[in-house]
């Protein structure tokens, strides 16, 4: 055990000048966006909800794209590049010590907000400020992503409007006053102050919300106003894009050690973190050079898009305003468990993370919330990590594969995404401890009668 030299860090000199965009690789042709009506989306009416350039770089086909220098800079502030770790002392308490089974894992829980969200926060306030708008609006779930816009928009002397899940505003006070301290809005979702937002918030001011809803309400707050665009912090192609920085740093960081991953796992919500991780090993093995490499996408039981979802058409919010994407989906009326997960709790995956494992190119999972917490606590006991409730599906995924090749006598080398801290979360894990919390399993039943409300969509009319 080699705990003097268990952290891989990569030199400032060697962070990554450009994102990877791995649509020109993918095995089927990514699909565009649709407006509501059904209709393929404009550039133009899409660059009334997101800035210009994100546009830009979402329908790009170069596979390499410049990073500006102040998001370098700030990249740096905000702990770029940061470490890959052996996981020793986790290895050892769950019986995989030596040197046939190693598991690493990528530090996004470095960075001053605690997860990687801030590599495309960063990037969209940039883009937002060149272009002279006066803020932001953006939805969030657990509050990472809620924080990490709220400390691009400071960084960039932006407005940040935020309307956090309800039920994590009520279990998370801790994200809202980060967002708050940062000069952000925040706003419980569903709010009285959108028309999308009423229609719930009218029914039950305690509704528990539901990522799809919050999208709604920052799309229509952002629609109505010149000054404002909408910032999303996964799902769609720009964000991948910038996570990309990840798997970059993490290929250089493995290739420094003489290592390669058999195996490369991230938890799945939207699907950013996971894609900035995969995206540039998958490219690996779209190209044939790791042909074998094997890539688990984990989600909750509570919220199963890649386990049970359909591959179809859908809206990406449940008030219809945001566009329509082809994607594995539990259907846009679907209102999630209050699992404390509350960053995998969307309905959808990222278009590019479902085509991928619609292709075949990755494989998905899906775990209850007492086996991943529980990964978590063995974490920090072993490794004095408090890892997220989100990351801790990822954490007990590569468990899993450990033991797995352990048991039937196999050499793995496995890669997955820390992708953020614990600290503001420890109401999971206080509950847990308790023994307040319970398995949920969403029911088949609940997801063919979400899916029965799918928007009415004619490829015919715009794919070749």
């Amino acid at each position: 055990m080699d705990l003097m030299n268990n952290k891989i860090q990569l030199p400032l000199e060697k962070l990554p000048r450009k994102w990877l965009n791995i649509a020109p690789f993918m095995k089927s042709k990514p699909y565009p966006l649709l407006l509501p009506n059904g209709k393929p989306a404009d550039f133009d009416t899409m660059c009334q909800i997101f800035p210009t350039e994100c546009v830009k770089q979402a329908v790009s086909q170069e596979e390499f794209i410049d990073i500006p220098k102040e998001i370098l800079e700030a990249y740096v502030l905000c702990s770029r590049p940061t470490p890959i770790q052996r996981a020793y002392r986790l290895e050892k308490a769950i019986g995989v010590e030596g040197d046939d089974i190693k598991i690493f894992f990528k530090r996004e829980d470095v960075s001053p907000m605690g997860s990687h969200k801030g590599n495309t926060a960063i990037a969209q306030a940039y883009f937002a400020r060149e272009q002279g708008l006066k803020g932001l609006t953006t939805e969030t779930g657990a509050g990472q992503w809620g924080s990490a816009l709220s400390l691009g928009g400071a960084l960039m002397d932006l407005q940040i409007k935020v309307w956090m899940v309800r039920i994590s505003y009520q279990q998370k006070p801790g994200r809202k006053t980060l967002m708050n301290s940062l000069g952000a809005t925040v706003l419980p979702s569903p709010s009285d102050q959108t028309q999308a937002g009423k229609k719930f918030y009218e029914k039950d001011s305690n509704h528990p919300g539901s990522l799809g809803i919050a999208i709604s309400e920052a799309v229509e707050a952002s629609m109505s106003s010149d000054e404002f665009r909408y910032s999303l912090g996964s799902v769609v192609d720009f964000v991948c894009l910038h996570q990309t920085i990840v798997g970059q740093e993490a290929k250089m960081q493995m290739e420094m050690i003489n290592e390669y991953p058999d195996v490369i796992i991230g938890c799945i919500g939207g699907g950013s973190n996971f894609a900035g991780l995969a995206f540039p090993f998958m490219k690996d093995k779209l190209t044939g050079k790791k042909p074998n490499l094997d890539i688990i996408g984990v989600e909750p039981m509570a919220c199963p898009s890649l386990t049970k979802g359909e591959f179809t058409w859908d809206f990406g919010d449940t008030a219809h305003v945001a566009p329509i994407v082809k994607m594995y989906t539990l259907g846009n009326s679907f209102i999630p468990a209050p699992v404390h997960a509350g960053g995998l709790r969307y309905h959808g995956a990222a278009p590019l993370v479902s085509l991928a494992t619609h292709d075949g190119v990755m494989r998905s999972i899906a775990l209850h919330q007492l086996e991943t917490l529980n990964a978590g606590i063995i974490m920090s006991k072993s490794e004095a990590l408090i890892p997220a409730p989100e990351t801790t599906h990822a954490l007990a995924a590569a468990i899993n594969v450990a033991k797995e090749a352990k048991q039937n006598g196999e050499k793995k080398t496995i890669l997955y995404n820390h992708s953020g801290h614990g600290f503001l979360d420890l109401q999971a894990y206080e509950k847990l401890i308790a023994g307040d919390l319970v398995d949920y399993e969403y029911p088949d039943e609940e997801v063919k009668k979400s899916l029965s409300e799918l928007p009415d969509v004619d490829e015919s009319t715009f794919m070749g």
